[in-house]
């Protein structure tokens, strides 16, 4: 299958397409502001407070004579501009292909090396997020604005926290998990050059949150190791080793005072982190989420707020001392160790938790409502400084290809640090009010992952998805599902070369993500709970049709609170959730006849923890039989606190060959 780079399949066409939407943008824009200026945010109005009353309503006056007169006057030139742009619809492509050719801005991708499967497996990395990417008026009305700014934040973001190592600090007690009572009892990280992990006594500093000040250099974006399931074991094939912090559950336990940094495998005292330049310093601001002291959101922050532990991981032993020792400094989230803590299901077998940050070593990203095209290409830019392979302007426009005109794309975007062999995207054709206004619909993608020694290819299926949203179409919901389902059968069908007595490709995975926009615990959403898809794919935060994980919280934030001094940075919302007075404060939770939509201070008994309509799903089904599919590590992350209304959840699968290392 051809993969298409460009819109339009010659330049004439581009060309014409360009001249016509160039007509019509002054009209767009002029719109856009005029809305928007009705529409404040709850930013916006805090920082007006102090202002006169008056003041507000006189920009008003001036501004909107002026936006209509100009309106008016582009009308006619977007009136021809439309004339031109909407039958050149009927050719254009349904996706563009970016693949980053100069490697050396795409860290993370030019140091991945390839899985020849000869190991005991390989984990791999799966992202997803709802970015309210729309034009600048519509998203307002989920009180975000400012989508430029906000586009360009959120991808640099992404491959800040992506780019880092991965960290594990695991908290050996099922009831306290506060740093400050616990013992730092050992430190596991690679010694010299040899591939074993040891374990080393060293005294480990309390100090505040820690900031990653590296400047996405490649030494920092190497393939994740992972613990061994019995403790201290092999790095898997293909992947560098780890430093693991493990914390003892002692309650008088104490720390030392000696600051960590481990280089080349040994602990340094009083190790400093110099700060590091950043292009875009000066953009990663963006108005609705000023950074204040304790945001290490971006990564680039330099004051903390939340008690966490310095510690620094090697990738190399031929890296350079000086450059690790000034450069890197992470902040490691706390994951707590899964077989000592209290759950209502003790066979529960893989992390789970809240994280401030985008996982490391992320391989693939799906993103949500990316509406807007500007944004679209600000936040690719951002996005190939890490993923050299990205699938953007994902939709159709006008009537071609769907039942009803279609005035923005699907909003979906992928990202890849591997090779994407195929891709389709299909419409849903039975969208309904708003939502059929957007070309909404499923994109598939083919990855190859790696290869065999016998030169099998080893290939991967995601599948990026975004269903209807108005509250009540639970049928159209469950129509898409249907769908779905049907495409994606279809995708595997036409794109697989292999037969079963001579397969030339062995499937690893095959996961579904995206916003399904209903939730596991609301009684109106009972048929899409009950949906055949669950049958066919697992979902890891579910027990069954109705009830979720006692670890599984919502992903829909309550839009009145996200500028909340409590919640407007990554390591607030952070801790927020993760007590029950937070998540009721400040999530949406699933709807009741009984309870108002107002979840602000409400403090009475709601069912679960939140709404959870973001989903990350994976089969077992139809992949190599010699080989196993489990989660590894689950994630919901508030690293993009502040510039959507959605938390991004992550998950990394672990594929097992059952061979052992050669």
């Amino acid at each position: 299958m051809v993969l298409y780079t460009s819109p339009f399949p010659n330049s004439f066409l581009s060309v014409l397409h360009s001249f016509s939407w160039g007509l019509i943008f002054p009209c767009y824009w002029l719109a856009d502001r005029l809305v928007a200026s009705f529409v404040p945010t709850t930013y916006e109005k805090r920082q007006r407070a102090d202002d006169p009353c008056y003041f507000h309503a006189l920009c008003i006056i001036i501004t909107t004579p002026i936006y209509l007169a100009l309106l008016v006057a582009s009308l006619p030139f977007a009136l021809i501009g439309f004339l031109l742009w909407s039958p050149l619809q009927s050719t254009r492509r349904p996706y563009i292909y970016s693949r980053l050719e100069d490697k050396s801005h795409a860290n993370g991708a030019a140091l991945l090396t390839e899985w020849k499967a000869a190991g005991t497996g390989k984990s791999f990395c799966f992202g997803s997020a709802n970015v309210c990417l729309l034009p600048d008026s519509l998203a307002r009305f989920n009180n975000v604005f400012n989508t430029q700014a906000r586009a360009k934040e959120i991808g640099r973001r992404i491959r800040n926290g992506a780019s880092r190592p991965q960290i594990k600090i695991y908290i050996d007690s099922p009831t306290n998990t506060s740093i400050s009572a616990a013992s730092f009892s050992s430190l596991v990280s690679p010694q010299g050059g040899d591939n074993t992990n040891r374990a080393v006594s060293v005294g480990m500093k309390r100090t505040t949150s820690m900031e990653y000040k590296g400047d996405n250099s490649g030494l920092n974006n190497s393939e994740d190791a992972r613990e061994d399931k019995a403790g201290l074991g092999e790095p898997n094939e293909g992947e560098e080793n780890s430093c693991i912090v493990r914390i003892n559950g002692e309650e008088n336990g104490l720390a030392s005072d000696t600051e960590v940094d481990t280089v080349n495998g040994q602990p340094n005292a009083g190790g400093q982190a110099e700060q590091s330049p950043d292009g875009d310093a000066e953009n990663s601001k963006t108005p609705n989420h000023k950074q204040k002291e304790g945001d290490s959101g971006s990564l680039d922050s330099y004051t903390a707020s939340r008690e966490s532990l310095v510690k620094v991981r090697i990738g190399d032993g031929s890296l350079d001392q000086s450059t690790v020792n000034n450069k890197l400094l992470y902040k490691a989230s706390i994951m707590k160790k899964t077989s000592v803590r209290k759950k209502k299901h003790t066979d529960e077998t893989f992390d789970h938790e809240i994280s401030a940050f985008f996982p490391a070593n992320l391989d693939f990203l799906c993103l949500q409502e990316v509406f807007d095209k500007r944004a679209a290409e600000k936040l690719k830019e951002q996005l190939h400084h890490y993923f050299e392979y990205i699938v953007y302007d994902v939709g159709v426009y006008s009537c071609h290809g769907c039942c009803s005109f279609k005035f923005v794309n699907s909003g979906l975007l992928f990202a890849s640090r591997y090779p994407v062999m195929d891709a389709a995207y299909h419409c849903y054709p039975n969208g309904r009010g708003t939502d059929s206004l957007a070309s909404k619909g499923a994109l598939f993608l083919k990855v190859q992952v790696g290869s065999t020694p016998q030169d099998q290819r080893i290939v991967g299926y995601v599948s990026c998805t975004h269903l209807q949203a108005l509250a009540g179409d639970t049928t159209v919901r469950c129509e898409q599902l249907d769908m779905l389902q049907d495409w994606l059968s279809e995708f595997r069908k036409s794109t697989s070369s292999s037969s079963t007595a001579n397969p030339e490709e062995l499937v690893a995975f095959d996961v579904i993500c995206g916003d399904l926009n209903f939730d596991n615990c609301s009684s109106e959403d009972k048929l899409e709970q009950q949906h055949s898809l669950f049958t066919h794919y697992k979902d890891p935060c579910r027990i069954g049709p109705g009830e979720d994980k006692p670890w599984a919280i919502g992903t829909l934030l309550d839009p009145e609170g996200l500028y909340d001094e409590e919640v407007c940075t990554p390591d607030n919302l952070q801790k927020a959730l993760e007590s029950e007075e937070g998540r009721k404060g400040y999530l949406v939770y699933p709807t009741s006849k009984n309870h108002g939509s107002s979840q602000k201070g409400r403090k009475a008994s709601l069912k679960g923890n939140g709404r959870r309509i973001d989903y990350m799903l994976y089969t077992e089904e139809g992949l190599y039989l010699e080989w196993k599919v489990e989660v590894e590590e689950f994630s919901f992350i508030t690293q993009l606190a502040g510039l959507t209304d959605h938390l991004p959840v992550a998950m990394r699968l672990m594929v097992s060959t059952g061979e052992d290392d050669p």
